[in-house]
């Protein structure tokens, strides 16, 4: 087809070329008809084989040592550039003959069609993608899934490294012993917020060991059990009374018995003595005491007290000689009594699924744990998996805790696992001839909602998988478009559009306020709130993804509004707006949102805004500029010299910033009509804006509106879109061998006027996503 010519391309070839380009005119490159020898080497002899031969081979390529068309795929990467250059007429050099648009189509179609032989008519090769721990995001929605909490425990996490694009990739999603420190702690917070452990129906009692306490008498551990007083002080500890109301405090102790009276002990809260008692127990039956008092709600000192010790080892009397000192075992609280509980929280009746009755506590933790369990581990357990888990609960009953603390406690167990924090996709046992093997429906489950979700299965998608029918290509699909539906799809354009567009760059984005007074935060969050809006409404009413480059309304509040000039809109909240071409808006490129970040603090950035548009939206990503190149001047001198698109002009006089240059300023050019916070302007200073551009390959435009225009009639920019989702989908970079895939989903959807929901099905349905490379079988 016609390419854009803006410089290296997607490395994979357009669907359906506009009708009288040369591609399209009825020649299939694949056929007998063109042959390495007899059209393809001959035109590389002739063009190319002066700098790129036996006696030249600059970037140490040699067309002449290739003899056959076996060979392109031998060399890929050699073959790829060359199609590339050609695409974009960057070869041969300007100054250089240059072959006809036929032999340069003949070209680029011969070789694209060799790079697809072995790719698309072997075995398939779905790639493989690297074990991942849920990122940021995916942890806190899994969490709200599951637990049905929504608090963000993973706020505080360390940031998530970025690849191609996207921070959901498992080759560079580390695990810091930061992080694992913080999974620690957050499943601990998540465990105490989502299990009540008190008012369930009884009067919670508190049990605190002897070993917790801090005594201030002298003494030490009785028999590694109990606390021994050996002279008058207190043993205390810091205790938290949920409520005001009537506590019981108990105490089991015993005193070694000497002198006259047995050793006296009294009940402290808050330092106040509320109650004492003569501890006659002794050590071959200890007693229990106890006293109930009203006490305020909040943290206390909670303490008993050894008041009147006794050490006479040479008292005239033999009876009254003698060490007195108490013992204390363990000291436990009550209450509060006769309180109504508070209802139990959402969070708590979703998990505890079963109240036990005595003697029925291991099955009733079996059905809960393997309940929540399967869920948390997106798959069923075996029984020793759940076994396991029940231990945590047999555990804290045996050390004195309630039922409720012990699956408090295997629920923090289950947070911390391995199977909870990783996206695993276990392989089965080897076996010798297969080196690929389809994803099992749980698996299938996961991938899908991490995809649009970034978020655990529901009940419908685990119930599909259990039947064992998800990967059904008509229930795939149903499933599919019921999830771009849910309220949960808009993780979809928090965590795919945000990265995709880069918006949430808009959050550091910092214009120069003295140049540009009128924006503030609610500004930054209008416009955000636009593209999101946007990005959402082509989704849920299922759109032309051609849309996004031009579309005839958006989404704008009174802040947003007045900053377009478009009249008639009040108040902050959002409305969709019809567009016509006097507003100079319509698609993703003319948003505020996009302007800004791709403009420098004080002026507009012609070159970021077509670097911008080179990756984002048609996937050729600049090399990166060489080292010593000068800044453009920004003194007051030069800014009253020329138009910063003369200045800009100027400066790629150089010829090594020209090759770049010449593909990334025409595109930024285009949009000179908008500021550097996307308002509309005439001039750029005392000189009007000239938003014309010419593209590499001749094409000219004038304005924003031709060039999308432009842009609207290539494929490159689907075919973008498709590999950036994929991407993000499979949550690794795309290799050569998933063109094939690329291929398909690009049919399927110019066959559906590019509908949102054919991509997404499309990428649920494809190899790539379907399918994994067995962990032994070679990359």
């Amino acid at each position: 087809m016609a390419c854009l010519g803006l410089g290296t391309m997607s490395p994979w070839a357009e669907q359906d070329p506009p009708a009288g380009t040369a591609a399209s005119t009825g020649q299939d490159a694949s056929t007998p008809s063109v042959t390495f020898s007899v059209h393809i080497q001959p035109v590389l002899s002739k063009f190319c084989s002066e700098c790129h031969g036996k006696e030249k081979h600059k970037a140490d390529i040699n067309f002449e040592a290739y003899r056959e068309a076996t060979q392109i795929l031998e060399d890929r990467g050699t073959w790829e550039k060359a199609r590339d250059m050609l695409r974009s007429k960057e070869m041969p050099p300007e100054k250089k003959p240059q072959p006809t648009d036929d032999e340069r189509q003949t070209l680029i179609r011969f070789i694209e069609s060799e790079l697809s032989k072995s790719d698309c008519d072997g075995a398939v090769n779905p790639g493989r993608v690297t074990i991942r721990r849920l990122n940021r995001n995916e942890y806190n929605s899994t969490i709200r899934d599951l637990i049905g909490i929504d608090f963000k425990p993973a706020a505080d996490f360390p940031s998530d490294e970025v690849g191609y694009g996207f921070d959901n990739i498992g080759d560079v999603l580390s695990l810091p012993p930061i992080l694992m420190e913080k999974y620690l702690a957050a499943a601990e917070q998540i465990a105490k917020q989502a299990i009540v452990t008190e008012f369930l129906g009884r009067t919670p009692i508190k049990r605190i060991e002897a070993e917790t306490l801090t005594s201030t008498a002298n003494g030490g551990f009785f028999e590694d059990r109990a606390l021994s007083l050996d002279t008058e002080g207190e043993a205390y500890t810091e205790f938290e009374f949920p409520r005001k109301g009537d506590y019981t405090i108990r105490a089991r102790s015993f005193g070694q018995q000497a002198g006259p009276e047995p050793p006296r002990m009294a009940f402290r809260v808050g330092g106040k003595d509320l109650k004492v008692v003569d501890v006659t127990a002794v050590e071959a039956k200890p007693a229990i005491y106890e006293v109930r008092a009203q006490i305020d709600s909040g943290k206390h000192r909670l303490a008993v007290a050894y008041l009147n010790n006794y050490n006479v080892p040479d008292h005239p009397d033999p009876k009254l000689r003698g060490d007195r000192n108490l013992i204390v075992d363990y000291i436990e609280v009550e209450g509060p009594v006769g309180v109504e509980p508070p209802p139990l929280p959402r969070s708590h009746t979703r998990i505890i699924t079963c109240v036990p009755r005595p003697g029925s506590e291991k099955e009733c933790a079996r059905e809960i744990l393997s309940n929540f369990a399967r869920r948390a581990y997106r798959r069923p357990l075996t029984d020793e998996e759940v076994k396991r888990l029940v231990r945590f609960v047999e555990v804290a009953k045996s050390e004195g805790g309630n039922f409720e603390e012990g699956i408090q406690l295997a629920i923090q167990a289950v947070l911390v696992s391995p199977n909870f924090l990783f996206r695993w996709e276990l392989d089965p046992a080897p076996e010798k001839e297969k080196t690929v093997r389809s994803l099992s429906d749980y698996e299938l489950a996961s991938r899908l909602s991490y995809f649009l979700w970034s978020s655990m299965p529901d009940d419908d998608l685990f119930a599909q998988a259990e039947k064992g029918i998800l990967h059904r290509g008509e229930v795939l699909e149903a499933q599919v478009k019921r999830m771009l539906q849910d309220s949960k799809a808009r993780a979809l354009v928090e965590n795919f559009a945000g990265q995709w567009l880069t918006t949430r760059n808009l959050d550091i984005t910092t214009p120069d306020l003295e140049l540009f007074p009128e924006f503030d935060d609610a500004l930054r969050k209008a416009m955000r709130q636009e593209t999101d809006l946007f990005f959402e409404a082509i989704m849920k009413e299922d759109r032309s993804l051609l849309e996004f480059l031009d579309a005839d309304f958006t989404f704008v509040n009174e802040r947003l509004a007045k900053h377009y000039e478009i009249p008639g809109i009040n108040g902050p909240e959002f409305q969709r707006v019809s567009l016509d071409r006097d507003s100079h808006r319509g698609g993703i490129l003319t948003q505020a949102s996009i302007l800004t970040i791709t403009s420098n603090p004080t002026r507009t950035s012609p070159v970021s805004r077509g670097k911008w548009i080179l990756e984002q939206i048609l996937g050729t990503p600049p090399p990166p500029p060489p080292a010593d190149v000068p800044d453009l001047p920004t003194d007051e001198k030069a800014v009253q010299s020329a138009s910063l698109r003369q200045r800009m002009e100027q400066h790629r006089t150089n010829p090594d910033c020209a090759v770049c240059h010449n593909k990334m300023d025409p595109l930024g050019f285009a949009f000179e009509n908008f500021n550097a916070i996307g308002a509309w302007r005439s001039s750029d200073g005392k000189f009007p804006v000239d938003p014309s551009g010419t593209l590499p390959d001749g094409r000219s435009f004038n304005g924003p509106e031709e060039l999308k225009r432009i842009l609207k009639s290539e494929q490159t920019f689907i075919r973008t879109l498709t590999e950036k989702m994929l991407t993000f989908a499979l949550g690794r970079g795309l290799e050569h061998y998933d063109r094939c895939a690329v291929d398909e989903i690009g049919k399927a959807l110019a066959k559906d006027s590019y509908k949102f929901s054919t991509l997404v099905v499309g990428i649920a349905k494809s190899a790539p996503f379907q399918m994994r490379k067995l962990e032994r079988a070679t990359p």
